[in-house]
């Protein structure tokens, strides 16, 4: 699917007095991880690994795993994260695909 940016809110579940931060991010489809800078990390006050993000690199990464648990797709040709719209109501994700069966 390629890159694409994003402003996304990051907030601290534990320490809601610090309020939500508004980052741009790089949303990536073929990452997995979410991964935060150093500085979102003291700004917020996280642990390192906080609910699976990572703290690394220099600007804040929107993976896969996290896009799917949000039912996010990026569009390709206008290079935006917009929420799935075959489930624009209700986030849905999938857990595991169907195959069809091999016949030799």
């Amino acid at each position: 699917m390629g890159l694409a940016n994003a402003n996304i809110q990051l907030r601290n579940p534990r320490r809601l007095e610090l309020g939500a931060m508004e980052v741009e991010a790089l949303a990536d489809a073929g990452a997995v991880h979410v991964c935060n800078p150093a500085h979102v990390q003291m700004q917020l006050r996280l642990r390192v690994g906080f609910v699976g993000a990572l703290v690394m690199g220099d600007q804040p990464l929107l993976g896969a795993i996290a896009m799917e648990d949000m039912d996010l797709v990026v569009v390709p040709k206008t290079r935006q994260v917009v929420v799935n719209p075959e489930s624009p109501n209700v986030a849905s994700s999938v857990a595991k695909r169907e195959t069809a069966p091999v016949t030799c």
